[in-house]
């Protein structure tokens, strides 16, 4: 297997830098931490090469804060410039571990995505069930607290045998544990959500298995988006077998666990969701809760909690991801339902004046 040395200078070259920070500021120009940084653009970015070039860089605290759309999570926000460090990072990395990827290795990825793994997983279905003239079998599984259960000793060795330059392994180690109250203890678990290299690292970790249900179980059609999977076959039984298989290769070679009540066998027939939708035999629906998100919107807007014009954004982001859908008619709803909450502030406010 080839490996890659003389990588920590590419890393923390001045032009990677450079990069790395055009790339960090992307949409968010207008943020004052970004404004911050930039008033002493070229300063900040030689002071993060001095330490770097220097190994003195020491990540900051991490702001942690719970998201809930619907689903609970804790996100870990890094500062900008540690942001400008992972990209870096990956600006160098990434392209040679991205080729040793499966190509139904879906999230992260250029030119992938979750409608590279929704167009996937429609052409898996029409193959597994002739043309949908019979039932097939769906394995939907999730591996449990995903995130917060990678093993850094597993990972690092993962990335060692296509890294040889210890001086990336070594930031990369600052990176993984910059979370944890102690540095370079043994045997620490968990990434971050949030981070660039978190979502890089989930996928080198994962590879593993993808390795394994493609090669050693010769699962044909299997689609991975970060830890949602899915697995397709006309026999029940050899999922089965297949989901006791991949539960213990997960357990004993990289300390994860499926879901228990996120992972099991469906008919096709019935509807999998995957990647954000309802997918049926014949047309595909977005989740119960990515309506219900964009209803507590209108909702915050009727309320005076949000201005038009931020529900206006969240709607056209919203509208853009379930348009993937058969969700005409749910659109059509929800936009009328909008419209009839701003003529009734409007009525409101001309009362008021009157």
């Amino acid at each position: 297997m080839k490996t890659y040395n003389n990588l920590y200078g590419k890393i923390i070259s001045f032009e990677n830098l450079v990069l790395a920070w055009e790339k960090a500021r992307k949409g968010k120009t207008k943020k004052n931490y970004v404004i911050e940084f930039e008033k002493n653009l070229n300063e900040n970015l030689l002071d993060l090469h001095y330490e770097l070039k220097n190994k003195i860089y020491i990540p900051k605290s991490l702001e942690t804060f719970v998201l809930r759309d619907p689903k609970t999570r804790v996100i870990s926000k890094s500062h900008f410039r540690d942001r400008i460090v992972h990209h870096a990072i990956c600006n160098v990395i990434d392209p040679i571990f991205d080729k040793t990827f499966i190509y139904d290795s879906c999230a992260n990825r250029i030119g992938k995505g979750n409608l590279f793994a929704l167009e996937r997983f429609k052409l898996y279905k029409r193959k597994i069930t002739k043309n949908l003239r019979k039932e097939a079998y769906c394995l939907k599984a999730d591996i449990k607290h995903y995130f917060q259960e990678v093993n850094h000793e597993i990972l690092i060795r993962i990335l060692e045998r296509k890294i040889s330059d210890v001086d990336v392994v070594f930031l990369i180690k600052h990176i993984l544990r910059n979370n944890s109250n102690t540095l370079f203890t043994d045997n620490l678990i968990g990434m971050p959500i949030g981070n660039l290299t978190s979502q890089f690292f989930a996928n080198v970790y994962l590879n593993e298995l993808d390795y394994f249900v493609k090669h050693r179980l010769k699962a044909k059609y299997y689609i991975r988006y970060v830890d949602d999977f899915v697995t397709l076959h006309e026999s029940q039984k050899q999922l089965e077998e297949w989901k006791g298989q991949i539960d213990e290769f997960l357990r004993n070679k990289l300390k994860l666990e499926l879901h228990p009540d996120k992972s099991r066998i469906i008919a096709l027939s019935k509807g999998i969701d995957f990647v954000g939708f309802r997918n049926y035999y014949h047309f595909r629906l977005p989740r119960k809760r990515n309506i219900n998100k964009m209803k507590n919107k209108i909702k915050e807007f009727e309320k005076g909690e949000i201005e038009y014009d931020n529900l206006m954004i969240s709607f056209q982001g919203w509208q853009a991801y379930v348009k993937w859908s058969n969700s005409y008619n749910i659109r059509k709803d929800i936009l009328k339902e909008i419209a009839r909450i701003k003529y009734k502030k409007i009525e409101v406010a001309k009362n008021k004046w009157d």
